[in-house]
């Protein structure tokens, strides 16, 4: 078993049952085309080994000793019977017949020949359609790029630096819309690189070659050493073209060229009374009166002060009669009009009245810097809705003093129907969940026509916009280090409830209900909290109870509306969280295809069940190196809570230990140089792809 397929040092894995017996499944279903298969492969390599020179790392690629190249011959690692992995870095391989002998390997993942004497073209490498990162850098390959590698399209990676290729660069590659990366540097590539577009790309170098023209705009985000080195190429980052030095002249002449004569003055109307056309002195014809001016002037005057006069008195009495309606307000002093809350329990302009409760404070606010503040200061701050949810709304409001706190509005909720007892016991019993990962409840207001509850504010937003906003240009990626700070944090909140019921007797079990990536929050220094705790039982309308639960809803819950919490439910939505940061996506998302996200958990398995690679993986990790065995992981430990079957999830308390020995294992090792090719981004593959999935 290679080293990175566990978790800890425990030796435990993290690969559930249900997993295990549909990879055997699919080994069953191609185990005999892949044994055939294996065959050519193994043909195939040894062709590569007879033409690569005689390098001391082929002598382990010996049938009569190693029949089976996976996992004995040095660089080969398998997946599903087949070749995915070659990697052979600056181990002394040579010749120009060797290359064409590797793409009768079409099931190659990775191709890593780095730091080699290997010569001759590159041949066409278009049967390895499945090829995700293609490394060639440091030999001495010659010729041109052939335009076949643009059927690469699940390219991640390709460098061919550091060799003496030459040529143009293909206009081909631009149908590898997944690169990341693309080295060309330190060749002999003449021409220009305008016809180079690729959307995503993230590592970018053609210095040091013959290239000329002008660097498109969409590759000046690139730092100038990236085109260093190539005296012919100019435009931003690089200093300016000749053309555009110029181009402020020639623009003015252009402009003067394109301005057209003058007409003769005669054809003119001239500005002052005074003022004579030329061609009116000549010939003496079109002279205008004096009288004549005046009178257009006045006309003018005229028809300004009517216009003026008809708005004025269209206006005006919509001016006095706002002005009469705010005077009437301010004598009334009805100071809760502008808050979003209602005013339950105050004296209305109608003069009717509504049952008053009272803010009841959960906890002794004088130790954790706050205070104590009346309805009224509540319905006077200033108050920013920052969001609709099954259980109600939430505002942020800014009280008299400065002070900020969260409200949580449940008038919609069915919560208006529970009686007053048993909502007071449920705030008590949820006043008492404090835990430095779940937001608290500081305090609550019943009425019987409005509830209201008080959070401490939460300044840097929810899990899910970290995630999904923004996703254009100028965002900033969530990294994997935060990503696994939050799931920490996060599970440690979640496993507080679930322990919390047991301490006293009598008490029940206690469930969050509502674990979704909306409902996890940040504080002030970033440390994530669960939000929410505990209100799904108050239950909610239809409609909000179903999009609430839309993803996250454990299969076996009975549907909404009807009020459901419990510990397994709370744990399947938590590995929905754990899959939404590992791929990015949501549930009721889109896809690139066309089709869209709503169960997460089926849709990962899907992919998983016809291979394991980085399709599932977010694109923005790519940049992050060294976390493939974190990654499979949590990949793995995310399934897990996800199950089908309630009683194949794992409790939170061993989530816990799992997330902290997969973050042990990763802040023990952080200067892995590569990556497996499931995350598809590594600039030095030295990991087997089948650590990924071994037991």
């Amino acid at each position: 078993m290679p080293r990175n397929s566990g978790v800890g040092g425990g030796g435990a894995t993290l690969l559930p049952l249900f997993l295990s017996r549909l990879l055997v499944q699919c080994l069953v279903c191609y185990g005999d085309a892949a044994a055939g298969s294996l065959d050519a492969d193994v043909a195939a390599l040894s062709d590569f080994r007879l033409a690569a020179g005689r390098s001391g790392a082929l002598e382990s690629w010996n049938l009569s000793t190693n029949p089976s190249p996976c996992g004995t011959w040095q660089g080969v690692a398998c997946s599903g019977g087949r070749v995915t992995r070659l990697v052979l870095e600056g181990v002394g391989l040579s010749g120009d017949a060797a290359l064409p002998a590797l793409a009768r390997l079409d099931g190659l993942r990775v191709l890593s020949l780095k730091g080699n004497g290997l010569s001759g073209a590159i041949p066409d490498l278009s049967p390895l359609n499945g090829l995700k990162l293609l490394f060639l850098a440091g030999n001495s390959l010659s010729g041109p790029i052939p335009p076949s590698l643009g059927a690469l399209y699940r390219l991640y990676r390709l460098d061919l630096s550091f060799n003496n290729l030459s040529g143009v660069v293909p206009p081909e590659l631009n149908r590898l819309d997944r690169l990341l990366t693309l080295r060309l540097d330190s060749n002999r590539f003449s021409g220009g690189i305008d016809g180079i577009a690729l959307p995503v790309l993230q590592d970018f170098n053609v210095s040091n070659n013959l290239l000329t023209g002008r660097i498109p705009v969409a590759m000046a985000r690139f730092p100038a050493g990236s085109f260093g080195g190539n005296v012919g190429l100019c435009s931003a980052p690089l200093p300016p073209c000749k053309d555009e030095t110029q181009q402020p002249n020639a623009s003015a002449a252009a402009n003067a060229s394109a301005t057209p004569p003058c007409p003769p003055a005669a054809a003119m109307v001239a500005s002052s009374p005074s003022a004579k056309p030329a061609g009116a002195a000549a010939s003496g014809k079109g002279k205008m009166s004096r009288a004549a001016v005046v009178a257009i002037v006045a006309g003018d005057f005229a028809v300004v002060g009517l216009v003026a006069g008809l708005l004025f008195c269209y206006f005006w009495p919509r001016l006095s009669g706002r002005r009469s309606a705010r005077r009437l307000r301010e004598g009334e002093k009805i100071v809760y009009s502008s808050s979003p809350y209602g005013a339950a329990g105050v004296v209305t302009a109608a003069g009717g009245t509504f049952e008053r409760g009272k803010m009841v404070f959960l906890e002794d606010l004088s130790t954790s810097g706050g205070k104590r503040f009346e309805l009224d200061d509540l319905l006077r701050a200033s108050a920013e809705m920052l969001g609709k949810g099954g259980c109600g709304t939430a505002y942020k409001a800014v009280l008299g003093d400065g002070s900020v706190v969260a409200v949580k509005r449940l008038r919609d909720a069915t919560a208006a129907a529970a009686s007053k007892k048993d909502f007071e016991h449920h705030m008590a019993v949820l006043g008492r969940v404090r835990h430095p990962n779940i937001v608290p409840l500081n305090a609550y207001y019943y009425a019987r026509d409005e509830k209201l509850l008080v959070y401490e504010f939460m300044p840097n937003g929810s899990l899910f916009s970290l995630l999904h906003g923004n996703r254009g240009p100028g965002r900033t990626p969530l990294d994997w280090a935060a990503r696994m700070r939050i799931a920490s944090a996060a599970a440690r909140g979640l496993a507080y409830i679930h322990h919390a019921s047991r301490r006293g007797s009598g008490t029940p079990r206690l469930a969050h209900g509502n674990i979704k990536s909306t409902n996890i929050l940040l504080d002030k220094t970033g440390v994530a909290r669960l939000a929410d705790c505990g209100l799904a039982q108050l239950g909610s309308s239809p409609a909000a109870a179903a999009s609430r639960s839309a993803g996250y809803r454990a299969p076996e819950a009975p549907p909404p509306p009807r009020p459901w919490a419990s510990q397994k439910g709370d744990v399947y939505a938590f590995g929905v969280v754990l899959l939404e940061l590992l791929t990015g996506r949501c549930p009721g998302s889109e896809l690139p295809n066309g089709g869209v996200v709503v169960e997460l958990p089926r849709w990962v398995q899907s992919v998983v069940r016809e291979e394991w690679t980085s399709e599932v993986f977010d694109l923005e990790l790519m940049k992050d190196k060294g976390i493939e065995e974190e990654m499979v992981a949590m990949l793995q430990l995310a399934l897990s809570c996800a199950s089908a079957a309630p009683d194949q999830r794992p409790k939170i308390g061993y989530v816990v230990k799992m997330i902290d020995e997969i973050r042990t294992c990763g802040e023990a090792s952080p200067s892995h140089e590569s990556m497996d090719e499931s995350s598809g981004v590594s600039d030095s593959p030295a990991v087997s792809e089948g650590g990924a999935v071994s037991q």
